[in-house]
């Protein structure tokens, strides 16, 4: 499988605060990638420092063969990576179709309204609703969309279920499943380990701001006991 996204030796801090410690991994094209982890032992900062939000880095990463290190945040989807953070980030006072025509289009293969909303059928229910009427599942999904439509190959998710209601967490994992069907590259961190386990491919297991450990999903049952030490699952 070819390599669309690896690191090497991140270290990342805010601050004083050093957070990373040397962070390793690959990311194949295609790939459905999981982070498990505790809460504060940097997953969400990887991510962050990944798209380029935490410019305080020190290590490579590299996309599709190009060096990321020095591209600013606005250039990153350019790049061809997308984030959706764990706060989601929506425009609260624009409707559901305001916010899907907001972002730029800024390569070949973005998904069309039409496909967001087949995607989506909430979405195209309430398309004319503002962010402040739609529960945190609709907006979650929203979040999601609207990275869809620039056309990134890479979509990073930081906690996309998290709050969720079990039906709303269903609807995600099937339109994850959907986008891999479709070729899309996704890398996420996820506490809820048993929804992860549905969707990803390969999992790094993260602890005080390091992979400690990285395995594919047909690997689970003999992990189980170091996860549930870990995790504490």
């Amino acid at each position: 499988m070819t390599t669309l996204l690896e690191i090497q030796g991140l270290n990342a801090w805010y601050g004083e605060s050093h957070v990373l410690h040397g962070v390793d991994m690959k990311v194949g094209q295609g790939e459905t990638i999981t982070i498990l982890g505790r809460n504060g032992v940097g997953k969400t900062t990887t991510l962050r420092t990944i798209v380029g939000i935490i410019r305080s880095r020190k290590g490579t990463i590299s996309f599709d063969g190009a060096d990321m290190m020095q591209v600013p945040l606005h250039k990153t989807a350019h790049r061809g990576i997308g984030f959706v953070p764990e706060e989601r980030g929506i425009f609260s006072t624009l409707s559901v179709s305001e916010n899907l025509m907001l972002p730029p289009v800024v390569a070949k293969g973005g998904m069309t309204l039409d496909e967001i909303y087949e995607l989506f059928p909430n979405l195209y229910e309430r398309r004319n609703s503002t962010g402040t009427k739609l529960s945190g599942g609709e907006q979650q999904m929203l979040a999601m969309a609207r990275i869809l439509r620039t056309g990134v190959r890479c979509l990073l998710l930081d906690e996309p279920t998290e709050g969720l209601a079990p039906v709303i967490v269903q609807r995600i994992g099937e339109v994850l499943k959907k986008l891999k069907e479709r070729g899309m590259t996704i890398l996420l961190v996820e506490q809820n380990f048993r929804f992860a386990s549905r969707i990803a491919d390969r999992f790094y297991l993260m602890d005080h701001g390091q992979m400690v450990a990285e395995f594919p999903v047909g690997e689970l049952p003999e992990r189980m006991g170091m996860l549930h030490k870990v995790l504490g699952v």
